[in-house]
């Protein structure tokens, strides 16, 4: 299964469109205006919250999680990489580790070391945009909210 995120870059705040692969708008990203730290909420067409992601203040690595409702369902960590970025993921689907290349443009999601999908971000694109590929039967929203806490932790400078 193929999306494509897409931040909007005239807004206030970060905002992102989420489309499947027939352009359909499935999903969209607002952020909570005056936070400490990212807050970010994935919400369907019909305006449902579907997850909220939180930054953790830390002082040093990034750290973000990710809810479905008051629930917790994983918990994301930027580790130290040399000349790659990583990040390790544990949640309610399991344990996933994200590893970038050195320009951060392409990831690879690895469960129990095992390949299981990736991420392309576009090189010459106003604003971020993405294209996520994971297997069918997984739950888009969720993989959707990681792509997001990536763009967060990786490449959003206004998050600090």
């Amino acid at each position: 299964m193929k999306l494509y995120i897409k931040q909007r870059v005239f807004s206030i705040g970060d905002k992102y469109n989420i489309y499947n692969d027939k352009e359909q708008l499935i999903y969209h990203v607002k952020s909570q205006l005056i936070s400490f730290g990212a807050k970010l909420f994935l919400m369907d067409e019909q305006e449902r919250e579907q997850y909220f992601i939180k930054q953790r203040i830390t002082f040093f690595l990034k750290e973000y999680e990710i809810y479905k409702g008051n629930l917790l369902c994983a918990s994301i960590e930027q580790k130290l990489g040399f000349l790659k970025s990583r990040l390790t993921i544990k949640s309610t689907y399991g344990d996933f580790e994200i590893i970038g290349d050195l320009w951060g443009l392409d990831y690879k999601i690895q469960k129990d070391g095992i390949y299981f999908g990736a991420v392309h971000k576009a090189f010459l694109s106003w604003g971020d945009s993405y294209e996520l590929d994971i297997p069918e039967g997984t739950d888009p929203a969720f993989f959707v909210s990681v792509v997001i806490a990536i763009d967060n932790c990786l490449h959003n400078e206004n998050n600090n």
